[in-house]
Order: structure tokens, then C-alpha cells, then sequence
């Protein structure tokens, strides 16, 4: 138990805290009036406690979902019987699906028939509570969550969980036909129980286990409340489907208070995954005084591709709507459901705090349409950005554009039109592909663009496929007047390849994007900022002569630490870095390690920091941001203070830079992940041996040769498709291959070992 409060006590430090606040004599804050029943925030119903992080029903998921106090929270348990009559908090009624009982009775799964179906398991009907405390623990019921803290923790009764004095508890009867078969009553239990212990909600799917307990609860201090399932699912006691049960709110008022639904009775998602126009139930059920709960929120598991991967957005469809708001939300992931309450809700027209990190976008909005296409702009403006980006590529014929990577087998449609223009180029990337300057602007222009899912389109983390191909490709030039046209605050241009691109096509890079910033005049302007980002010091100095130009060093490589005589090295060519995640907070096995010192050694030497690249999926994040990009950017920008955030969804940083929890010194704040905190409570075993900690950046990593000249390179030369294939010596050699300065060429390639 001690090592229990010590380990909550160092993990209350990221969950949401609230601070009192004095007020002046007679003051009031303005209260929010609420589409809930009842006028009030809506209820957090805590499944099982953090059970997106821990075992449910844990000791450390109950006291986590405990501390939480911005927002009224109900712990959540799931109510099973053991043999001799014990209340046990366990998520299903086979056991083994939660607890170790398989491996350590493997030879007692049995087959009973629950509810018209055979189920095969082990069931605690079958085992008296001094058996499976002592001799079962418990583990993550959910597969794709973290199994660090499997086996560690004893299962919980009905006392263990009222024992941490939680404002509100929710018991959960699912199964009460079938106990009663196996001669327990859990209605009885519950009777005794509600003597020494308060019970605020009892619901159950049994419409007879409920019209039961009616005689037996106090109404006004216990809501007995209807688990409605899956529409086609027949409910016991009346054999009616609980669709069809449900069209008759008014008969569910004369045994219930209230009902609790599978979100999608509330906001469908059709098949594609995108939502349908919700439906009438919660306006129809406070109409005849019945609450609503809504059920199925968890940050790790996607619903709909109009929540982008960011669960407050969900979390916000279903409680600030002008039309309704459900009276509580059962989750997996209290602390995000309660953080949406307290912080973002009916807060969209505010206005990001000023002196907070800069937003930065990755490709424009990139997260909700192809990358760097005028749908992407678009909408990163509409979301708030500060900055909006230009990754600057060149064609064949020397047109500057926006895309990701001059490959372009990635961000647009080439494959398969122009396969036969592949080859590799080691200057540029490892792989094979398809790159801009091997094809005409007229040529890149008969292709689509393509979103991108960096997390793969087939491991079920695609963006918004309806988007998959929309949007245009901006030239430079286009993107410059759209940043002029809404008055962004600022640009960030991207150059890499440039002495590639200048070597061995004859296109300059450095000098068309000069030009273009000068036509656009934006080296003679202060109201919109100018960052010009690369991976190449010889890059960044070609801007060092023009004041409205501030220059970023892209260090792609992860590192530990940033000596003072590199840092003094990099501010030769840059005001600032931009620098990998791991760079700035170090991680293992999943979980955040360490700060590293890269963030105060660059602050010190009066370099900007900016992180790169955010992206809202729960699968980018470290189990410490409990899989929800708010925690993440509370750290980045709360905690570290970095000076911008790179991100592929700009709304949602917007979203928290808006909200009044991104000061941690208000009354109310998502407080940063403590990096390590969580990791020390794993056991060494449970762990993979970790990695080597990153290098630190040396001298020799950041500076570059100077850039080439601009070669002089004619469409004949071996570059050209349709030349002669290498000879083995891998010398490109055509057969016209008589001038000078194709000689020349060929011997500079010799030499690099071409």
C-alpha cells in the first residue's frame, strides 16, 4: 500500500489538477450553463479507474482516476461474484480476459451457457475469494496497452474501491441471471453493501434485475440506471432487442432514472468511418427526465476520421453542443474526458495566449489533407496556425514548389504513371523512387496529391481517406500570395538537397526561393515572420545578410546533449534549431525516460528550440501522455517552454493554446508528463533491454562544405532517361560522350565512387 500512494503521489503531477484560488469578497466566477439534465458539467465515469493505462479496477487505476478533481468523477466498477459471495471489480465475467487465472489454474476453463450463448473461461462463480486473492493478479484486459503492469496487482472488491473515498460509485450488474442460476444473489449483496458503503449508481442491461432493485434502493441517493447494448442483442428479461426497448423511453422512466448507451446511439459512424447527423435520443430522453450516459470513449481506440486521432474533439461532440449534452461520459481515459470538461469546452472564441510557443504547421494541416496542398493551407489557417510552411522542391525545368520530400512516390499519385523515371539517388534518400527534378512542372501537374498516414494506410490509422486525393499543388510563388492574401503571422521555408540539386542538375534551389521571397517582398516587411529552415549550414548562410529572415538548423539526427562549442558553432548560422522529439525527452520501452539537457544548452547559447513533428495519433505518443496529444503539447510547451511546435494538426494545438489550462499557474491546468515517473514504477523485467542513450551533437555534425556552383548540365548527359545503362566500373558513360565538360563530369563522378 505504501508503495502505492508513493507511486500516485509521483503521477499526480500529470494528471489535471485543480488550484484554489482566492476571490475577491462577493466575487463570482461565471457559471456555464449546461444541455445536461440537471444544468450541471457532465459526470466522468472512470472505467475500472485509468484503465487506459493500468489493469482495470486496480488499486493504482482507482486511486488515479480518484485524484482528479476539476470535474465530478464516478469510479466505475464492474460487479462479479465469487464463489462464497465476494464482490469482485473485474471487466467481463470470464476472468481470464483480466486476471493471470489461466496461467495459474490452466487446467479449470469451463462452459456455462450466459444469456443463450456458450461461453468458455474462467468464471469466478467457480473459485471463493481467499483463492483468488491469493493467488491471482491482474492484467491489461486490452492487448494493443501497455503489459508493464501485468501481474503486479491484486483484484479489487466492492470495499477496496469505496475505500478510496471517491466522490461518486458507479456499480455495474451485467450478469445477474446468471448468478442467480448459480444461487447468488447479487441484489442481496448489493442491499448488505449499500448499509456500510455509498452506492451513487447501479445499472444493469436486465430490465428484471433492475425492476427488482426499484424496492430496494433509496432513489435519491441511488440512480438506478438501464445498460442499453447493441441494438440487435435480445435482453433477457423481456426477449426484446434493445433497439426495439429503447424506442419506449417512457416505459424505461417507470424502473430507471436514467440510460446508458453505446455512443453511437447518440453520433453514428457509418461504415466509411465518418459520422452521421445524430440522432434525437438525448433531446427525447430529458424530455421525460431520463438521463443519458454515454459509453465506448477510449483515446486509443479510433472511432471516426472527423475526430483526426484527437479524443477531445470527440469528447466535445457529445457534451458542448448547442442542441444537447449527455449527462456523463464512461471512459477508459478519465483524466482526457475530464481535462475536455474543465478546460475546452464552450471555449472555441477564445484566443491563444500570447508568449506561448509558436504553431507551426508540418505540411499545412497535413494531418486532414494531403500535405502541402491549398485544402491543407486552407485549413491550417482556419485552425489557428501561426506559421504555415513551405517545403520547397524543384521540378525538371527549375519551377519551385510545395511538398513534402522531392521524392514523390509518397505524397503523390506518380506510382505508377512514372515507375520507369525511377532511380536511386544515395545524396538524397536511402531509397529507390520518383523525384521531382526528374520530371516537368506540366508533368508533376498530371498527378494527384496524396495524404499520408505516417502510421501505415493498412495497421488501421488511415487520415480522412474522402480526402485521399483532393486538394492542389502551390508553387512557391502561389503559397507566398496566400500567406500575404491571410495575413498569416508568419512563413517557415524549408530548403534541403540544394547542393545536389546544384551539382548535379543545374537547378538553384537557394536562389529561386531568393527571388521569390524578394518578388513577394517579404525581405522588406516586418509583419509577417520569415523562417528559413535546413539541414545544411552552407543553406543558411546565403540568408544571413537579410534581417526579416530568421534561419532554423533542422538537426534530423536524435541527440542526448549539445555541447557549449557546437552550440557556439550553430550560432554562427542559426537563430534556432528544430530538433526530433527524442531529442528534448528521451524514451524507453515506450515510456518517457529523461529530459536530456539539448533544450537549456541551446536556450543558454540564445537559440531558439522548436520541436518537431507532432501528430495526434495515440501510436506517436509515450504511454506518460496517457494517448492524448494535449498532454503531449502541455510538456512540450508547459513544461519545457519550447519556443514553437511543428505539427501535422494545427487545430489541435490551437485547441490548447486557447484554452485556459495552458497556464500552469491558473486555477485550473493540464499539468506535463513527468518524464520517468511512470518508468521507474516498472519492474526491470517486464522491460526490453533499453537503448543506448543518443550521441551528443559535435562540431563536425552541424557544419557543411560550401554549396557547388551551378553546373551547366544539358539534357544529354548520362541523367537523362533513356540513356545507356552504368558500365560495371559505374561510370555513366553515353555515346555521344565527347565534350569537355561531360568528361569532367564523368571523372567527378569517378572519383566519389559512383
Amino acid at each position: 500500500m505504501i508503495r502505492c500512494l508513493l507511486f500516485i503521489s509521483l503521477l499526480i503531477h500529470p494528471s489535471l489538477a485543480k488550484k484554489q484560488a482566492p476571490q475577491a469578497a462577493g466575487a463570482q466566477a461565471p457559471v456555464k450553463k449546461w444541455q445536461t439534465l440537471s444544468g450541471q458539467p457532465p459526470l466522468v465515469i472512470a472505467r475500472g479507474g485509468f484503465s487506459g493505462l493500468f489493469p482495470e479496477s486496480s488499486s493504482f487505476a482507482n486511486d488515479m482516476a480518484n485524484q482528479l478533481k476539476s470535474t465530478d468523477v464516478a469510479l466505475f466498477c464492474n460487479l462479479q461474484l465469487t464463489k462464497d459471495g465476494i464482490g469482485i471489480c473485474l471487466s467481463d465475467i470470464r476472468l481470464d480476459n483480466s486476471t493471470t487465472i489461466g496461467m495459474i489454474f490452466p487446467k479449470d476453463s469451463k462452459t456455462y451457457n450466459i444469456n443463450g450463448q456458450q461461453v468458455k473461461g474462467w468464471f469466478a462463480v467457480d473459485y471463493t475469494s481467499d483463492v483468488i486473492f491469493n493467488n491471482v493478479s491482474l492484467v491489461q484486459s486490452v492487448l494493443s496497452r501497455t503489459n508493464a503492469f501485468d501481474g503486479q496487482l491484486p483484484v479489487s472488491t466492492l470495499e477496496d474501491v469505496t475505500g478510496v473515498r471517491p466522490s461518486s460509485f458507479w456499480v455495474n450488474v451485467q450478469y445477474d441471471a446468471f448468478y442467480t442460476e448459480h444461487k447468488l444473489s447479487v441484489s442481496g449483496y448489493l442491499e448488505k453493501a449499500m448499509r456500510f458503503m455509498g452506492i451513487n449508481f447501479i445499472s444493469s442491461p436486465e430490465i428484471g434485475f433492475l425492476k427488482n432493485m426499484n424496492g430496494k434502493v433509496n432513489r435519491a441517493r441511488t440512480k438506478l440506471i438501464f445498460q442499453v447494448l447493441d441494438p440487435d442483442v435480445v435482453e433477457p428479461t423481456t426477449k426484446q432487442t434493445y433497439g426495439a426497448i429503447l424506442k419506449d423511453l417512457a416505459a424505461i422512466k417507470t424502473y430507471a432514472s436514467g440510460i446508458l448507451v453505446p455512443k453511437g446511439y447518440i453520433w453514428p459512424v457509418n461504415t466509411n468511418k465518418y459520422l452521421g447527423n445524430p440522432t434525437t435520443l438525448v433531446a427525447d430522453a430529458h424530455k421525460l427526465g431520463l438521463e443519458v450516459y454515454a459509453s465506448g470513449f477510449a483515446n486509443d481506440m479510433p472511432a471516426s476520421y472527423n475526430y483526426s486521432y484527437d479524443p477531445t474533439t470527440e469528447y466535445l461532440q457529445f457534451i458542448d453542443s448547442p442542441q444537447f449534452s449527455v449527462d456523463g461520459l464512461l471512459t477508459d481515459f478519465s483524466p482526457t474526458a475530464s481535462a475536455t470538461i474543465a478546460c475546452f469546452a464552450a471555449n472555441e472564441t477564445a484566443k491563444p495566449k500570447k508568449g506561448k510557443a509558436l504553431i507551426i504547421t508540418h505540411n499545412g494541416a497535413s494531418g486532414m489533407y494531403p500535405g502541402c496542398t491549398d485544402l491543407a493551407y486552407e485549413q491550417a489557417v482556419n485552425d489557428g496556425a501561426d506559421i504555415i510552411d513551405c517545403s520547397v522542391q524543384m521540378s525538371e525545368d527549375g519551377v519551385a514548389f510545395c511538398l513534402d520530400s522531392a521524392d514523390l512516390t509518397g505524397d503523390t499519385t506518380a506510382m505508377p504513371t512514372f515507375m520507369s523515371r525511377s532511380s536511386s539517388i544515395p545524396e538524397v534518400q536511402k531509397e529507390k523512387g520518383i523525384f521531382s527534378f526528374d520530371l516537368t512542372w506540366s508533368e508533376i501537374q498530371t498527378l494527384k496529391p496524396q495524404i499520408v498516414s505516417p502510421f501505415g494506410q493498412n495497421a488501421g490509422y488511415q487520415r480522412n481517406p474522402e480526402a485521399q486525393n483532393k486538394g492542389k499543388f502551390m508553387t512557391l510563388t502561389d503559397f507566398l500570395e496566400f500567406a500575404k492574401a491571410k495575413a498569416v503571422s508568419g512563413i517557415l521555408i524549408n530548403i534541403e538537397n540544394a547542393a545536389y540539386l546544384a551539382s548535379k542538375k543545374g537547378l538553384d534551389m537557394v536562389d529561386s526561393v531568393t527571388k521569390a521571397l524578394g518578388n513577394a517582398t517579404f525581405d522588406k516587411q516586418q509583419t509577417q515572420q520569415v523562417l528559413i529552415q535546413s539541414d545544411d549550414t552552407s543553406v543558411l548562410s546565403k540568408f544571413q545578410g537579410v534581417p526579416a529572415y530568421k534561419r532554423l538548423l533542422r538537426i534530423k539526427e536524435e541527440i542526448g546533449d549539445a555541447p557549449k562549442l557546437t552550440v557556439d558553432e550553430i550560432k554562427k548560422y542559426a537563430d534556432g534549431v528544430v530538433v526530433a522529439r527524442p531529442s528534448l525527452i528521451s524514451t524507453d520501452n515506450g515510456f518517457a525516460k529523461a529530459q536530456t539537457n539539448v533544450l537549456q544548452e541551446m536556450h543558454a547559447g540564445n537559440i531558439s528550440v522548436y520541436v518537431f513533428v507532432l501528430r495526434n495519433e495515440f501510436v506517436a505518443l509515450p504511454f506518460d501522455f496517457y494517448a492524448d496529444p494535449m498532454v503531449e503539447l502541455a510538456t512540450y510547451v508547459a513544461a519545457l517552454e519550447v519556443d514553437g511546435v511543428i505539427t501535422d494538426f494545427p487545430g489541435t494545438a490551437s485547441r490548447y493554446m486557447r484554452s485556459p489550462c495552458v497556464d500552469l499557474n491558473g486555477e485550473i491546468a493540464i499539468i506535463p508528463a513527468e518524464p520517468g515517473a511512470l518508468l521507474k514504477q516498472v519492474p526491470p523485467m517486464a522491460l526490453s533491454p533499453a537503448n543506448p542513450p543518443n550521441p551528443p551533437l559535435e562540431v563536425a555534425d552541424v557544419v557543411d562544405p560550401p554549396l557547388p556552383p551551378v553546373a551547366n548540365v544539358s539534357s544529354s548527359t548520362a541523367d537523362s532517361p533513356g540513356a545507356p545503362a552504368p558500365s560495371s566500373s559505374g561510370m555513366a558513360i553515353t555515346a555521344d560522350f565527347g565534350l569537355g565538360l561531360a568528361a569532367i563530369t564523368a571523372l567527378s563522378l569517378l572519383s566519389r565512387g559512383y
